[in-house]
């Protein structure tokens, strides 16, 4: 069945399931390659068989991956994702004692005078100084 969009006046073909079971039944039995059923049928489509099979077929003929691995590999594998997990905890409570700092010296400093703040700041070393300063 075959219908025109009259918008963009293109050509818009639709199969049977029928069809479509008939073209993969050629296929999967040898009758047929992919290419010649496309040519014999006038089926446009890269895709459109290899859909047919994944959908109808048996799968036997599209191709598979397969991961072949060491017996420890996963035991590997296993103990890096802990791993991350466990320095991910660890960044997430440097993270928030980091936070929890911070308030801490704002708070501190909301209190104090601007000479104490001048005097604190010259006690500390070049450094410190650096670090406070891109914070800032």
């Amino acid at each position: 069945m075959s219908t025109r969009n009259s918008s963009n006046n293109t050509l818009r073909i639709r199969y049977s399931e029928a069809f479509k079971l008939k073209v993969v039944g050629e296929i999967e039995k040898g009758k047929l390659t992919i290419s010649e059923a496309s040519k014999l049928y006038e089926i446009n489509g890269g895709t459109t068989i290899y859909k047919w099979i994944r959908k109808y077929g048996r799968n036997h003929l599209i191709s598979k991956t397969v991961r072949i691995e060491m017996k420890d590999e996963k035991d590997i594998i296993k103990s890096k994702e802990e791993r991350i997990r466990e320095l991910e905890k660890a960044l997430a409570s440097v993270t928030v004692q980091n936070i929890c700092q911070k308030c801490y010296i704002d708070s501190l400093e909301s209190n104090l005078t601007e000479e104490e703040k001048k005097t604190l700041f010259s006690s500390l070393s070049p450094e410190q100084k650096r670090v406070l300063e891109r914070e800032k």
